[in-house]
């Protein structure tokens, strides 16, 4: 398992959420959740300005072997989106902790991601699925 960075806070569900810039946080799916989905080959994101509570459908992404639902960790805006994926679903295998991030969301409160995972309690849950 690569490493996963401690600053960040993660779910059981296998997405991350990292401060960002201007009070957003951007989302992404964990190492352990690309490597598990494989190749990825397409990426839906959600629309700028829709607004999502915790765990609402928000993302698909779609590999060689199956699509997978991803769910928002935290509620708020949708700030962003990384629109490179579009075209290069790939950097989500490649980068997941960077340039494979997904979204970025305005939080509706600024400690939604406190009741996160830290990264030791991600791992747990990480290495119970492998």
């Amino acid at each position: 398992m690569s490493e996963r960075p401690e600053d960040y806070r993660y779910t059981k569900t296998h997405e991350w959420v990292a401060p960002a810039e201007n009070g957003t946080v951007k989302i992404g799916i964990t190492d352990h959740a690309q490597s598990s989905l494989g190749d990825l080959v397409f990426v839906e994101l959600p629309e700028v300005g829709a607004s999502f509570n915790a765990g609402d459908q928000i993302a698909v992404v779609e590999s060689v072997k199956a699509a997978s639902d991803i769910y928002s960790p935290v509620a708020g805006e949708v700030a962003r989106v990384n629109d490179a994926l579009e075209d290069a679903p790939e950097q989500v295998n490649e980068d997941p902790f960077g340039e494979g991030w997904l979204f970025e969301l305005k939080l509706e409160s600024a400690d939604a991601a406190d009741s996160l995972l830290g990264a030791d309690e991600y791992k747990q849950v990480a290495d119970a699925d492998d």
